[in-house]
């Protein structure tokens, strides 16, 4: 499990994928969710600039990243 250390109240989900390189790119990023590869707290998040918080738990290409 990876963890991902929240600097401001909340992280958009394509910014993290962007960040800890998930996604190449934006768009990229994306299709990601679009396709509902994106599974947040138990269930597939499809809401491209959703609000990740802390204790929120994500599930995406065989990795899980906790948000803290």
């Amino acid at each position: 499990m990876r963890e991902f250390q929240l600097t401001e109240e909340y992280i958009e989900l394509v910014k993290l994928l962007k960040l800890l390189r998930i996604a190449q790119t934006g768009g990229h990023a994306k299709i990601i969710v679009e396709e509902g590869e994106v599974i947040r707290n138990g269930e597939t998040e499809y809401r491209k600039r959703a609000k990740l918080i802390k204790g929120d738990l994500i599930e995406v290409m065989g990795e899980t990243i906790k948000i803290v």
